[in-house]
């Protein structure tokens, strides 16, 4: 299979976002791995590189907020207030995969990925406000997202709250990115040191690629 995706895609764009505040955190190799995995099939890949915890965006300022408020503010936006957003959205669309990395911190993501988020759904640009609720404007491409946890949150084992999951699937989803593949390092409180790479492993080998293959084929 690995030898088939190598041909069948030319050259691969690939969007890695870690959240985390720690420049050694599990999640960071949790991601690192999954691009790693996916560098095995396209060599050649083009990576973008958006470090949210070592360069945090900033949150919504008062001209964002103005812009956004209503459809007359959305169509005649205050002078930069969407230059950020327009560069996130267009970093999203370039890629044919994602991979995020993301601590679980108090049941959910971190504020420096709500704060990407904010920038990057926004109706009209990458979705529509129906009467059935928000419909995605962008195609559709897989996602592989890598969470660390330092409890159990999934599984026979799992005995606290994950908010994680659906908040990132929901807003995902309402942009149009809904191949989307959760990946859980769980209880990292409790691995022992050096024992990590084997632990993220053991997740990177649940990866199945062909959604990668897949997800293309039906677009050319």
């Amino acid at each position: 299979m690995q030898e088939l995706l190598a041909i069948w895609i030319p050259r691969m764009n690939i969007l890695h976002i870690d959240s985390s505040p720690r420049p050694k955190s599990h999640s960071r190799e949790l991601s690192a791995a999954i691009v790693k995995k996916l560098l095995q099939v396209a060599p050649d890949a083009s990576i973008r590189r958006r470090d949210l915890g070592a360069d945090p965006l900033p949150h919504a300022t008062a001209d964002y907020a103005d812009t956004l408020s209503s459809p007359a503010t959305l169509a005649a936006p205050l002078k930069g207030a969407l230059d950020l957003a327009e560069t996130l959205i267009r970093e999203v669309e370039a890629a044919d995969v994602i991979v995020i990395g993301t601590p679980m911190h108090n049941f959910t993501i971190p504020s420096v990925l709500k704060a990407w988020i904010d920038q990057v759904l926004r109706v009209g640009r990458t979705m529509e406000s129906t009467p059935v609720g928000k419909v995605g404007m962008l195609p559709d491409r897989p996602v592989f997202i890598g969470v660390a946890s330092g409890g159990v949150f999934t599984g026979e084992r799992g005995n606290q709250p994950d908010f994680l999951t659906p908040y990132l699937t929901l807003a995902l989803n309402s942009i149009g990115l809904k191949t989307l593949l959760f990946l859980p390092l769980q209880a990292t409180a409790f691995i022992e040191e050096g024992q990590a790479p084997l632990a993220s492993e053991k997740v990177i080998d649940a990866i199945d690629l062909t959604v990668v293959r897949e997800l293309r084929d039906v677009a050319a």
